[in-house]
């Protein structure tokens, strides 16, 4: 998938009279490309839409409208956009109770790392995390996590074919599989064009 360019952005004006159906057309779109894996862990597969509702959401919160500020933004958010090869993800590690949520991110130091894709008939793809920078520490994980899952054009075609698709987690503060209903996959498969 091509990069997100500032042309291809809509003014802070244009987009606070477009937001309100944007913002109906990203959520709904969003919907498809959402996995659980198990009960605090969300997955949201990022493209160029999903990052353009992000960068357009960051500009109009932060009142950005100078060429520099969103050059930065979309410095910041354009490695979101899968490549034709891979996909990209937002992990979300979800605790709606505070003190649960920090004795979680305690205990599922470098969960991150152990995240797996597998295309039925292929060896599972664990997930690349966090390559900006390290989130997790000695004391804990951060609730926020991305990653990038490469796959084999082999997989791509298999996945492209209907094959199952799933993902797991196996950590040993957390366990969980789930795969991937067929809305999910044909919306993930679009990335590998």
């Amino acid at each position: 998938m091509h990069k997100l360019a500032s042309d291809q952005l809509l003014t802070l004006e244009s987009y606070a009279r477009q937001r309100k159906d944007f913002r109906a057309r990203v959520m709904a779109h969003k919907k498809r490309r959402t996995v659980h894996l198990g009960e605090h862990m969300t997955l949201l597969f990022e493209d160029r839409l999903t990052v353009q509702y992000q960068v357009q959401e960051m500009l109009r919160v932060e009142r950005i409208f100078e060429p520099e500020g969103i050059a930065d933004e979309l410095e910041a958010y354009n490695p979101l956009i899968p490549d034709g090869q891979n996909l990209k993800a937002t992990l979300l590690i979800e605790y709606p109770d505070i003190d649960e949520r920090q004795r979680a991110l305690s205990a599922l130091r470098g969960i991150e790392h152990v995240i797996q894709l597998t295309v039925s008939g292929h060896a599972a793809v664990r997930a690349i995390a966090d390559e900006d920078l390290e989130r997790s520490n000695e004391s804990k994980t951060s609730a926020v996590h991305f990653l990038r899952f490469e796959l084999a054009p082999a997989m791509i075609d298999a996945w492209k074919s209907g094959a199952v698709v799933t993902l797991a987690v196996d950590h040993p503060g957390y366990d969980a599989r789930v795969a991937l209903d067929a809305d999910t996959r044909v919306a993930l498969a679009a990335d590998f064009a």
